[in-house]
């Protein structure tokens, strides 16, 4: 978001907005939701396309009839499509052990992220947008259709989320350190940025990149598992996920050594999370965890 236009921040807080909302009253929410008639919390998220078009127009990303309808579609239906799928998911599953449509809602999600199929329909640098609307569009499905439980996306704050997150990254650090130091994939350096950008770059960690990604892989995917395989096996599964999505990450082939350590840093963000279920915990210790790698390693 550097060198962002009025336009650029505006269209931020509008997608930050939802995820506010059922961040600080998901209960509320789902309640005024489910008051809707059935056609309204179906059609409703087809209005997530409007912050896309309000960025794309002005940055010129709806050239050609072909390319702005193919996104404009997009984003308008797959929200949709969503909210439908989970309307029949709760019906089908009221036990809420997870559902076929469940599972095709989050590899869709997962998949779109991690191979960045979207990218190329937001301007460079800010394709976080891209992914900010798609949590936008889960949550909409997950927490105000779905109605699932044991998701902790509750950011009242507490101080156990700090304890805990910050517990489970001195757990962490030795392991990696010493591990990544030894697969040449970390290389101490110093650099020690000012007190405003470090700030800066930790909420920017924190709302772009760990957020979604605890949201994902913790919140949904551990929290379907557990259900099935039950808290180890799900806290086991969920990580060598996560670790299998950084395949991609700063490599042109697969980088066993990040996945190798992902999946290490996902056993102990799954253990922020699952502690007392909260989204919080597990973020706050992949942040930082993050937020330390880009400055000093």
């Amino acid at each position: 978001m550097l060198n962002s236009t009025p336009i650029d921040v505006v269209v931020l807080i509008v997608e930050l907005a939802p995820a506010a909302a059922f961040g600080f009253a998901g209960e509320r929410v789902a309640q005024w939701m489910s008051r809707w008639p059935a056609a309204a919390r179906i059609a409703a998220p087809a209005l997530f396309v409007l912050p896309y078009v309000f960025l794309a127009a002005p940055h010129h990303m709806l050239r050609g009839p072909w390319f702005g309808l193919r996104w404009f579609g997009l984003y308008a239906a797959l929200p949709v499509v969503m909210a439908w799928l989970m309307m029949q998911a709760a019906a089908a599953d009221p036990e809420q052990r997870g559902n076929w449509r469940d599972a095709l809602i989050l590899l869709t999600l997962g998949l779109a992220v991690d191979l960045r199929w979207f990218d190329v329909a937001w301007p460079s640098g800010l394709r976080g947008l891209g992914n900010l609307l798609l949590v936008d569009a889960g949550l909409y499905a997950f927490l105000g259709i779905r109605r699932l439980s044991g998701v902790g996306f509750d950011f009242h704050l507490r101080w156990s989320d700090c304890k805990t997150g910050l517990r489970e990254l001195l757990f962490f650090a030795p392991a990696v350190l010493i591990l990544g130091i030894w697969l040449g994939f970390i290389h101490p350096h110093a650099n020690m940025p000012g007190f405003l950008k470090a700030v800066l770059t930790w909420a920017g960690i924190f709302v772009f990149v760990a957020v979604p990604e605890e949201l994902f892989f913790r919140a949904w995917v551990q929290n379907f598992l557990e259900r099935r395989i039950g808290r180890r096996g799900a806290l086991l599964v969920a990580s060598i996920l996560f670790g299998l999505s950084h395949f991609n990450k700063r490599s042109a082939h697969f980088n066993w050594p990040y996945v190798l350590l992902a999946s290490i840093a996902g056993i102990f963000y799954g253990r922020a999370w699952r502690e007392q279920r909260r989204v919080p915990a597990s973020t706050i210790t992949h942040a930082t965890v993050d937020w330390l790698w880009t400055w000093w390693f």
